[in-house]
């Protein structure tokens, strides 16, 4: 059995502090683990926490020299499956409408795999319609939605919006790539 390869791309939330214990489990189980982080995601979590859990610099610019032919090119070529994780309202719509203005967007287009997102945001955010639209778009084009579930939220309110727990993502990741083992 050939090792499985993950991109997880990290966007700006507070719900990042789950997706270093989403790697650190990938990590555990054998996965061989590519981040990427947006600018947002660097302001709630550091790159050396992503670097010491998979043992390499988390990708984070679009113009990183280490890629010849560029990261958003390289790395979608090098990976079984890509997840997002959380997902900001941000990053779904620039997904569900196909831009691409950072290194996660260019990746999430460039890549011809299975992509799993993880949404995160408050709830106020996660109800509107405009949102919802969004996401409805990114699955009638094959996204597959981990969550939201609901509960505390870090803007002190509850409701829908929490990005699910890193172990029920990690089994949609082992679930959707179980077919490769």
């Amino acid at each position: 059995m050939s090792r499985r390869r993950v991109a997880i791309g990290v966007t700006g939330g507070v719900a990042a502090y789950k997706t270093a214990m989403l790697v650190s489990r990938l990590v555990q189980s054998d996965f061989d683990v590519t981040t990427v982080l947006t600018a947002a995601a660097s302001k709630f979590i550091g790159a050396a926490t992503f670097a010491a859990l998979t043992g390499k610099p988390p990708a984070i610019d679009a113009f990183d020299p280490h890629y010849p032919l560029g990261p958003h090119i390289e790395i979608a070529k090098s990976v079984d499956l890509l997840c997002i994780a959380p997902a900001s309202a941000d990053f779904l719509a620039k997904t569900a409408h196909g831009a691409a203005d950072d290194l996660l967007s260019t990746i999430y287009l460039a890549f011809t795999g299975p992509v799993l997102m993880a949404p995160a945001m408050n709830r106020e955010m996660w109800a509107k319609p405009s949102v919802q639209r969004n996401v409805q778009q990114l699955v009638d084009d094959g996204v597959e939605m981990i969550g939201p579930g609901a509960g505390w939220l870090s803007c002190r309110d509850q409701g829908a919006g929490r990005m699910s727990e890193p172990d029920e993502i990690l089994a949609a990741i082992q679930t959707r790539l179980a077919p490769l083992s």
